[in-house]
């Protein structure tokens, strides 16, 4: 009998492709789980909505969960939630700063671009940072530097 800590228990192990540190739970993408008489259904939501991975990432889920609880399972995107940061949990913030991506601050809806100007540097942890590019290698991410430890570093953006 397959049971729900079972299911979650693998999908720790899922990782995200761009950011390999964090599992899908982590970053808070699995909406529902539901236990079938043949199936599993798993339900996500994609980071952002152009993300490149999200079809990589249902596969993954899909052969994982295959792979360690011998069932078939099928993954579906949640139409009715959106990913915003705040989903993401407090262990998968200290996993990006210790990657050297700065986690995105809680978003409460202030302003966006004084949230951007504001992003601690993973490496020193200063506040002395400004904004490069609001566009990094991934959707996800934007480009600061540290003028106190001289790090160009990414971060995570920050979405409501």
């Amino acid at each position: 009998m397959v049971t729900q800590a079972d299911i979650y228990a693998a999908l720790e192990t899922v990782m995200d492709p761009e950011i390999p540190v964090l599992n899908v739970l982590d970053l808070g993408m699995i909406t529902a789980v539901e236990i079938g008489e043949a199936d599993i259904v798993v339900k996500m939501i994609p980071t952002f909505s152009a993300c490149p991975a999200v079809e990589l990432i249902r596969r993954n889920i899909a052969s994982t969960l295959e792979e360690k609880l011998g069932r078939a399972v099928t993954v579906q995107i949640d139409r009715e939630a959106h990913w915003h940061s705040n989903r993401m949990r407090d262990e998968a913030k200290e996993k990006l700063l210790a990657f050297g991506i700065a986690p995105p601050q809680v978003h409460n809806g202030e302003a966006y671009s004084e949230i951007l100007l504001q992003t601690p540097c993973p490496h020193c942890r200063s506040t002395n940072t400004y904004l490069r590019s609001p566009f990094g290698s991934t959707l996800c991410r934007a480009i600061h530097y540290c003028r106190d430890c001289g790090h160009v570093f990414e971060h995570f953006k920050p979405l409501e």
